[in-house]
């Protein structure tokens, strides 16, 4: 018998040790056996529907269930998509854990490892540090970069900052929420780069700071790829790092559709 209390151990054991407020058992009990584990970047509705519909008794979502970086608020408690959701988790029985600070906490980080091995680029990778990792690709147009990065991915379309003939040979790459000015700035300079490859982060920062380099003559590039899409490729790594850990359980590593549409 394994217990989704020896998962979590499992999960959390490589990460630096310290309190996490949203890793916890968002619903269900931890002395419940694993009959099959589903992993997600985010416990959509749909991703619900085809874990109980499989069997899976146990969900390892990245993001939080109920459109928050919380678990759960209040000011939801009134809302009928959130309580048919929820209700839907209680009726299958269906066992939470989320999985978001221990696994960015892993040394690399555990998101940007599986980026990198979606993308196919171990062997150009310089530097992981806690945030963001550097590597030294092949020279090549943001163009051609761009297109890369959306075939690897499977993603419709990335947003591009700067000239798309510009060449690059070094990249700085942040996954999820961090490609705020307040990272991906000093990245920049501490790493002489050409490009910086992130999820997402406001549009007044970063973006806003690349189309000044340009303006003032400076060869700088910036590519958004989405917080999902630059995310998903560490939850399928985990996927990987589950079997191995546990051969006997039915591990499924579920992708979410693309979120968003250009018209």
């Amino acid at each position: 018998m394994t217990s989704i209390q020896r998962i979590i151990e499992k999960l959390i054991e490589p990460a630096r040790k310290f309190e996490s407020s949203t890793d916890v058992l968002v619903k269900g009990s931890a002395d419940v056996e694993v009959e099959g584990i589903v992993i997600a970047f985010m416990l959509t509705q749909e991703v619900l529907e085809k874990a109980i519909s499989i069997r899976a008794n146990l969900i390892i979502t990245h993001e939080g269930p109920f459109y928050s970086h919380q678990n759960w608020k209040e000011a939801y408690a009134k809302d009928p998509i959130c309580l048919a959701k929820l209700q839907l988790i209680e009726d299958a029985n269906i066992n939470i854990f989320r999985f978001h600070d221990y696994f960015h906490r892993y040394d690399p980080d555990g998101i940007m490892v599986g980026l990198i091995r979606k993308l196919e680029w171990e062997k150009y990778t310089k530097e992981y540090q806690s945030t963001a990792a550097t590597l030294a690709v092949p020279k090549k147009s943001v163009t051609e970069i761009a297109n890369y990065v959306k075939l690897k991915l499977g993603i419709p379309f990335v947003r591009v900052v700067g000239d798309p003939s510009m060449e690059c040979n070094r990249i700085g790459l942040l996954a999820g929420y961090r490609g705020g000015g307040e990272l991906v700035i000093p990245l920049f300079q501490d790493q002489n780069l050409d490009l910086v490859i992130a999820g997402e982060g406001p549009e007044w920062e970063s973006p806003e700071y690349v189309r000044d380099a340009i303006h003032q003559g400076k060869k700088k590039a910036l590519i958004l790829i989405g917080h999902a899409s630059s995310e998903e490729p560490g939850m399928e790594y985990l996927k990987a790092l589950m079997e191995a850990d546990f051969p006997h359980i039915p591990v499924y590593y579920i992708k979410g559709k693309p979120l968003f549409h250009v018209l």
